[in-house]
């Protein structure tokens, strides 16, 4: 079996994150409770992942501090997952991934399934990195500086 390569203590913070995450199987589970899924039926029906995997997955997004298991809101013996606000924290990511792929991934006339605004019933317009002073950021407008522990 091959060892999975960690990057937890990585410099880099997307190494970091990506190692948090683990792969993608753990975004979907992500982007399901966004969508509202909480319990282990709900994410295996929507994902069609065996379930060996997603329990693996919903462990490591426990452990992590993503998701919280919490006792099932119907009062029933289930429990449910539920994003905290480190998985909260994850929204832009997930949008971010939604509209790269929107962008990417759709042939011209097929629709993909549209995020939209609750209060407003509008689509969401397309994210953008901003300098602190509101200029728009493109890849070549950046560069990485480390900084050294003090």
């Amino acid at each position: 079996m091959v060892t999975r390569t960690r990057f937890d203590d990585s410099e880099c913070p997307v190494a970091r994150s990506v190692d948090a995450i683990g792969d993608w199987w753990s975004l979907l589970i992500v982007r399901d409770a966004f969508d509202g899924s909480r319990r282990f039926g709900e994410f295996q029906r929507s994902l069609g992942v065996a379930k060996n995997i997603l329990t693996a997955r919903l462990r490591t997004l426990v452990a992590g501090g993503v998701l919280e298991s919490v006792p099932a809101s119907d009062g029933s013996a289930y429990r449910e997952y539920v994003l905290t606000a480190k998985g909260k924290a994850l929204f832009p990511v997930i949008v971010a991934l939604r509209q790269w792929g929107e962008q990417n991934f759709f042939s011209p006339g097929e629709p993909p399934s549209e995020l939209v605004d609750r209060r407003q019933g509008q689509r969401l317009r397309p994210l953008e990195v901003l300098s602190a002073d509101g200029r728009r950021l493109h890849p070549d407008d950046t560069t990485v500086h480390k900084l050294s522990a003090e």
